[in-house]
């Protein structure tokens, strides 16, 4: 179906007004919970317009396609449209938005709430932005302003050494973005020029000397490494997760970290594939070895975010798996295991920080026999947990199956190692179930309540959202195997 107005630039727009709005008027910020969940719910009827717009018979095409001028000097355009993939993260970006709003508490942190509100829909923007944008420049700029909301969330909104995580995130994330810009200014060198020279369907098929495509392949995927993470580059993640409020955490690791897997289907696939093949192998060990390292450091984790933070480097190991392994199999759960991870990290991030504010700590040894006087934390932390390492009937069995699957096929030794990783999985689950929520309960905690109604308002749409991934998985197959079916003849070898 057709719009008659741009759906996309009305996406990314909304938000950011929304979010000026309440900057100008200081009536609305006497109310900013009501108005950010009002503003994310209009956001997310937009969303729903987009959905019913889109051709899902012809997901792996780019559709709801926009494109003005913006900057022909410099051959930039203000070119939106989205795949399956990037509709789907838009989906996944509108829907816990609310969640985290509704998920803070008043006056946590000591700084304003509405300001908490204001960076988190400007956020919004970006993230609909970065996953609907059709052009190299565009999606470079959103990668780097981004950081700004991102920074203060962090900075503004954590815990005692906020500000040491914060700027530790910036200075990788800066760091990733400049080798980017490198290949970004590259790409209009070697690219067609013009007034479109950086449009992204300009710059597919491009012919490239090999020596060129491998250098700006590395700039490309250098940054998004960093950002989603990769062992070695991830080092910034668990003081950042540890230190960050819950909900930025849940934005930050859920929705943001997956731009770099995003870009590394969108971006270097695509505009690269003769580099993604050479580099492939590599690759394929650098995420066997995230796979493993991320699972040991999360069972030796203290720190139940940071346990959770390494988690997520393991599971974003899965995903490249998948991605560059050179199979359709797994390159479609590579996809959905971007939504699953998103809402299983989302569950666990917001039930501890829950949690944390009973507790007042972190550490996993402060929160012994806790079954016994917050069940409802103690099943919701579980539930999310098993999903996180792919529980039949719960949303991340169907991409790691998947992905598993198709490794096998192609590369039955990191297949091997991978299902090692699920094993080390379920100790970095159980044990710290054990550790928290089983025994007798520690003396200082004993009077803490359980979930309020408000939070359980929060958790209720997630788990909801596990259990019909995991018994419906189709509501996302359908929108993102035609993408992988088009893109994972790239990174193919012959004959394979």
């Amino acid at each position: 179906m057709d719009l008659s107005f741009p759906i996309l630039t009305v996406l990314v727009v909304f938000p950011l007004l929304a979010a000026a709005l309440l900057w100008a008027v200081p009536a609305l910020r006497r109310s900013w919970r009501a108005y950010g969940i009002g503003v994310s719910l209009v956001e997310l009827v937009f969303v729903a317009i987009a959905i019913y717009a889109f051709n899902m018979g012809a997901a792996g095409t780019i559709q709801l396609t926009e494109q003005y001028a913006w900057i022909p000097a410099i051959g930039t355009s203000w070119a939106l449209g989205v795949n399956g993939l990037g509709l789907v993260m838009i989906v996944l970006a509108s829907f816990l938005v609310p969640l985290v709003i509704l998920a803070r508490s008043e006056g946590d942190g000591g700084n304003p709430d509405w300001v908490y509100v204001a960076l988190v829909l400007v956020l919004q923007a970006c993230m609909v932005l970065i996953f609907a944008a059709r052009d190299v420049l565009l999606f470079y700029i959103v990668f780097e302003a981004m950081l700004i909301p991102v920074y203060f969330l962090i900075g503004y909104f954590g815990g005692p050494n906020r500000k040491r995580a914060a700027l530790k995130f910036l200075l990788y994330s800066l760091a990733g973005g400049l080798v980017m810009l490198v290949g970004v200014v590259a790409l209009y060198v070697v690219g067609p020029g013009g007034e479109t020279a950086y449009l992204m369907d300009s710059l597919e098929g491009l012919a490239l000397d090999p020596m060129v495509e491998r250098l700006l392949f590395v700039s490309f995927f250098i940054a998004f490494a960093i950002k989603a993470p990769m062992v070695p580059v991830h080092t910034w993640l668990p003081d950042t997760a540890q230190e960050a409020d819950s909900g930025t955490s849940t934005l930050l690791v859920g929705i943001l970290d997956k731009v770099g897997t995003f870009g590394m289907i969108m971006l270097c696939l695509v505009l690269f594939p003769n580099a993604s093949r050479w580099a492939a192998p590599v690759i394929i060990i650098l995420a066997v070895i995230s796979i493993l390292w991320g699972a040991l450091v999360a069972i030796a984790s203290k720190d139940f975010m940071r346990l959770v933070s390494m988690t997520s480097v393991s599971h974003f190991g899965f995903i490249v798996l998948g991605i560059f392994i050179g199979s359709t199999t797994a390159m479609t759960g590579a996809m959905i295991y971007m939504v699953a991870h998103g809402l299983s990290t989302a569950g666990l991030f917001l039930v501890l920080g829950f949690l944390a504010k009973r507790g007042g700590t972190q550490q996993i040894a402060a929160y012994r026999g806790m079954q016994r006087i917050t069940p409802l934390i103690a099943g919701l932390f579980l539930t999310a947990g098993l999903a996180s390492i792919a529980l039949p009937g719960l949303s991340g069995f169907i991409p790691e199956y998947l992905v598993l699957v198709g490794t096998f096929a192609v590369n039955p030794i990191a297949a091997a190692f991978a299902v090692f990783g699920v094993i080390l999985a379920a100790l970095y689950l159980l044990l710290p179930y054990q550790r928290m929520f089983t025994g007798p309960p520690e003396d200082g905690i004993q009077g803490a309540a359980d979930l309020s109604g408000r939070e359980k308002a929060v958790m209720a749409p997630l788990i909801a959202s596990m259990l019909l991934l995991g018994f419906v998985p189709g509501l996302v197959l359908d929108a993102v195997t035609p993408v992988a079916e088009a893109i994972t003849p790239i990174v193919q070898v012959e004959g394979s």
